[in-house]
């Protein structure tokens, strides 16, 4: 069984540092889901709160009881909740922005930017950040002040800075060493490389208030390193 972090634990909440790769319910493939080993390896009942998606990583909430379920369902509809993560974006990004672009959804699953006065559009919004620039890319913090499927993704590609490797709006090829300015053809990025670092909700009720945060993972710091060392 995948060894899964706890990040926090208290009374009916639990907060995991989700692997990459890993659905958090099972898909139609019928595979093992990041909730059905937590609940082999506790032997109760877990509530899924949230989803990330399957190639994203870090902090992930559920809860373990139904009451401590419906108040935190109920803050993140409501929008209490926020949710910061770390990404790779290609090129250089050097001032924040706020993207405020409305999504609609497109074929294959995808989404799109909304032209004007689309019917189906949905407001959507997210600050971005950055954290650390290089020529070949940038380690953006983005927070989605709305909730939107794939809207970190589409926003940063709206922006002219989609993610290193995406296989749904971008480049489909993994990311090797060579290509962050190093040598050798080995494999760094080989999923999308987002990364839900830092989770915070108000007060509520059974719940006391919290912010938690999940370390850098090893293929994105992998990355940071190797693009460092082409400063030197």
């Amino acid at each position: 069984m995948t060894e899964v972090r706890i990040l926090f634990e208290d009374g009916g909440l639990l907060v995991v540092d989700k692997p990459p790769g890993m659905p958090v319910i099972p898909g139609r493939d019928g595979g093992a889901s990041l909730r059905d080993m937590l609940e082999a390896r506790r032997g109760q009942k877990i509530f899924v709160v949230h989803r990330l998606d399957r190639d994203t990583s870090g902090a992930l909430v559920f809860a373990l009881d139904a009451q401590t379920h419906r108040s935190l369902s109920v803050a993140f509809e409501a929008g209490k909740v926020r949710k910061r993560y770390l990404a790779w974006v290609e090129g250089r990004l050097d001032e924040p922005r706020l993207v405020d672009a409305a999504l609609v959804a497109a074929r294959k699953g995808r989404m799109r930017v909304a032209r004007a006065d689309e019917p189906d559009a949905k407001p959507s919004r997210t600050r971005v950040r950055p954290v650390e620039s290089f020529d070949r890319a940038t380690l953006v913090e983005a927070e989605p002040l709305t909730g939107r499927t794939h809207q970190i993704r589409v926003h940063l590609l709206s922006l002219g800075h989609p993610l290193l490797l995406d296989h749904q709006y971008g480049r489909e090829q993994p990311v090797t060493e060579k290509d962050l300015g190093g040598e050798g053809d080995t494999r760094v990025l080989e999923r999308t490389p987002l990364h839900a670092a830092r989770v915070e909700w108000p007060a509520l009720p059974g719940v006391a208030a919290r912010a938690v945060e999940s370390p850098l993972p090893a293929d994105m710091a992998r990355t940071r390193e190797l693009l460092r060392l082409t400063l030197r």
